[in-house]
């Protein structure tokens, strides 16, 4: 067995070195805010296993009994178990009765395991890992909790044909599409996270997320923007409706033609639901794509069971698959 070393500020992540896994990013410690980070490292082999843990967060903010790991990555099977088992035990010590990985603290971060590959190659922001670290959740007692999915729609040429009439009647109801302002990108971004925060307070673990952090965490795609792919739906000047397209920067790293636009995300406050709203925006963002020369659109890491997934299925067909694991003693 390899020392357990646990870190609580940033600054320490230094102490650790560098061997078949790279120690975490400080800036990703500081944007995350763990309550600690574990560490496996021995002095010929350098670091070996690391993990993050929190206490997850209800809908009004306040701790739950369920423990997070993210932040994980470890050399093979057998560290990361054991790592897992460290983190497990330090949370039931604590007094939770389960563990919710990985997760880098809530589901405004990184979190899932790629678990089905697929042929199709990774795309921009994709999550992706080792294929075998899905089983050193299993190996370390953990099992599936929440099945998510990647859709491709291969052909932009295929429309909603009920968007049209869906869209008259929004505009008859005072609901109106824009592309975002650039020019105002933080404005619009704090308007996308009060509308973020009431649409997804019901979703599947959710907790609420400050407006600094998830500005910070837009940073690394502001400059990758293309506004005709950021449809905001408004009414009476207040937003109620949003999807995020961005280009698949993917593919001209990989030397081919740009050709993908990935629907990132997307949005309807709870009182504008069930009147077709979600199904617009993404017919308008993929016509818009199409207008821009794209060819195929990625709806990307949408929950088996979400209204998102609904709305793709009309589109595309399920191209990668991922997995959210629990480990519980509840029914020990």
């Amino acid at each position: 067995m390899s020392p357990l070393i646990i870190i609580h500020r940033a600054e320490d992540l230094a102490s650790l070195r560098a061997g078949p896994v790279e120690p975490l990013d400080a800036g990703m410690f500081r944007l995350t805010h763990p309550a600690c980070h574990l560490a496996l490292q021995d002095t010929t082999n350098g670091l070996l296993a690391r993990c993050s843990l929190w206490r997850a967060r209800d809908a009004h903010g306040a701790p739950t009994t369920t423990g997070l790991i993210g932040h994980y990555a470890a050399r093979d099977a057998d560290v990361g178990r054991e790592l897992l088992e460290h983190a497990s035990n330090l949370h039931r010590a604590e007094g939770c009765d389960r563990v919710v990985g990985p997760m880098d603290g809530s589901t405004w971060h990184r979190y899932r395991l790629l678990t089905e590959r697929g042929t199709e190659p990774a795309f921009f922001l994709e999550p992706d890992n080792p294929d075998d670290w899905p089983r050193h959740f299993t190996d370390a007692g953990f099992v599936p909790l929440a099945s998510y999915t990647s859709a491709l729609n291969p052909d932009l040429n295929r429309v909603d044909p009920r968007s049209d009439r869906r869209r008259a009647e929004l505009e008859r109801s005072g609901i109106t599409l824009r592309t975002i302002d650039v020019a105002r990108f933080d404005v619009e971004l704090a308007a996308i996270h009060a509308l973020s925060l009431a649409a997804f307070a019901r979703n599947f673990l959710y907790s609420p997320i400050g407006l600094e952090t998830f500005l910070a965490s837009y940073d690394p795609i502001r400059r990758h923007l293309v506004p005709e792919l950021v449809l905001l739906a408004e009414r009476d000047g207040q937003l109620v409706g949003f999807i995020f397209g961005i280009p698949d920067l993917m593919e001209p790293a990989r030397s081919e033609p740009l050709r993908t636009v990935i629907v990132k995300s997307m949005a309807v406050h709870p009182a504008f639901g069930g009147h077709g709203l979600g199904g617009v925006l993404m017919d308008d963002c993929q016509r818009a794509a199409r207008k821009l020369g794209f060819e195929r659109a990625i709806h990307a890491l949408m929950r088996e069971t979400s209204r998102s997934r609904l709305i793709s299925s009309r589109y595309g067909t399920t191209i990668r698959r991922y997995t959210l694991y629990q480990k519980s003693w509840s029914d020990a």
